[in-house]
């Protein structure tokens, strides 16, 4: 039969594997399977903010979804593509860091000497601990939830835990060092610009700043450039077989991209949870040696050298889903009783029949990494303009043009933009968030091509 390719994601909620296969007309997903991880766990002893989840319950997520695959295909597997959450972290003894045991579909592996998995939502780092550390030489601003900010807090207030261990990476590139036996972890140039303290110009850790201030070195994985082979599988494993090859572990984001982005001149929308804005930077790019903390972009390595811009908001669909809660309790506290899931598609249909409005909404309700203090705000009230259609048309509007203030649209007609893919939960369901989109952008829009790690993960391989 036809070769396969097996992409896997290992989310912050959930685990996704994907075979891909080749077709005439491309390449196809075949199979799929998620599984949910349940991996937070009240149990967890974290730190005060701490966010860590059990390393145990992702294998077994991970386990779940490659058994629900149909063995044929697993068989026929030849790579290996695995991507995941950046900045996050876990450590393990490297030659005790799982059990492989028999399982109804084959050998698969355990977590055995492993930590906690310290995600990239932790928050144990805070402003003056961070700022206690010594300045990294990067093009990346260091934030709570980095790799090599969670290892300084250890050693500060924990220094003991990290005597147990003598490897650590992300919980993707852990998955690669169990497959492929690797004595040390070998981390993709994404997920280590991710980390902090590292060099995306000469690809290397700042070894001697993190030297010079007791940091442990040793726990550092080696860097490879993403798209290359990290190794091959040391046995079967469910059904995939001994030798199959494995890339090296890569970061969410770029997969999600990878999966959708066609040319060089598309850019990709997303508008789920928050949203994300992204562009291809022109061949030789290289970014600024120190970052700009008041930047609303962020540069992301991507593949063959080349960089992604990334306006990432952290107001999209979430600032709509609270504007809905907000007239669920109104209706609530007079007496009344309608489901949130009735007032959404109502609040649309009514501001479908609004199209010209002065009503200005700032939405940033929750802030910006680059404005943390800003909150959102309202202008330009006229008494004939506060009906429920007027309002959510201008919070629709308000969150596209938000993203626009972050990398304007001059910017992307500069760097040679020429089509907007639009993906995501909010942009789907919503008809008033895509004509302000097609309102803003002087670009042809395309919709339906959404983002996926897993097949992502799979097409670079």
């Amino acid at each position: 039969g036809p070769t396969c390719v097996l992409g896997i994601d290992l989310g912050t909620t959930s685990v996704k594997a994907a075979l891909v296969t080749g077709t005439e007309r491309g390449l196809a997903v075949a199979q799929s399977c998620t599984r949910e991880t349940q991996a937070y766990s009240d149990g967890l002893k974290a730190a005060p903010q701490g966010m860590e989840q059990n390393v145990q319950k992702i294998i077994r997520a991970l386990n779940e979804c490659l058994a629900a695959l149909p063995q044929q295909q697993l068989q026929q597997v030849t790579h290996i593509g695995i991507s995941g959450q950046m900045h996050g972290v876990v450590f393990w003894k490297s030659d005790k860091g799982c059990k492989w045991t028999e399982s109804g579909t084959g050998p698969a592996f355990e977590p055995d000497k492993v930590s906690h998995l310290v995600t990239w939502q932790d928050g144990r780092c805070s402003p003056t601990f961070l700022s206690s550390l010594p300045l990294p030489q990067s093009h990346v601003s260091l934030a709570t939830g980095f790799g090599c900010a969670t290892v300084y807090w250890y050693l500060k207030n924990s220094p003991d835990f990290l005597k147990a261990y003598d490897a650590s990476g992300t919980i993707q590139d852990y998955v690669v060092a169990m497959l492929c036996d690797l004595k040390k972890p070998l981390m993709s140039v994404q997920n280590a610009a991710s980390w902090g303290y590292f060099n995306c110009r000469n690809k290397s850790w700042n070894t001697d700043i993190l030297k010079e201030s007791g940091f442990p070195v040793h726990l550092l994985p080696e860097v490879g450039d993403p798209g290359s082979i990290a190794g091959r599988t040391t046995c079967a494993w469910h059904g995939i077989p001994k030798g199959a090859k494995v890339g090296i572990a890569l970061g969410d984001f770029q997969c999600s991209v990878y999966s959708c982005l066609a040319e060089r001149t598309d850019a990709v929308l997303n508008i789920s949870t928050s949203a994300q804005l992204t562009i291809s930077m022109p061949l030789g790019f290289q970014p600024p040696e120190a970052p700009d903390p008041s930047s609303a972009v962020t540069y992301f390595p991507y593949f063959s050298g080349d960089y992604l811009a990334v306006a990432a908001s952290l107001n999209g669909g979430n600032v709509l889903a609270t504007f809905v809660g907000l007239v669920a309790q109104w209706t609530q506290e007079l007496g009344l009783q309608v489901q949130e899931s009735v007032i959404y598609p109502r609040i649309i249909q009514a501001a479908l029949a609004q199209k010209h409005i002065k009503l200005s909404v700032h939405p940033t309700i929750f802030g910006e990494r680059h404005l943390p203090e800003q909150l959102a705000s309202v202008t330009n009230i006229g008494g004939s303009e506060l009906s429920l259609g007027h309002v959510t048309r201008a919070l629709c509007r308000g969150i596209v043009e938000n993203l626009c203030t972050m990398l304007p649209v001059q910017h992307l007609v500069e760097t040679g933009v020429r089509r907007i893919l639009g993906s995501g939960s909010a942009l789907a369901r919503n008809e008033v968030l895509r004509q302000e989109v097609e309102r803003i952008f002087p670009f042809p829009v395309v919709y339906g091509k959404d983002v996926d790690a897993a097949v992502g993960a799979a097409m670079v391989m």
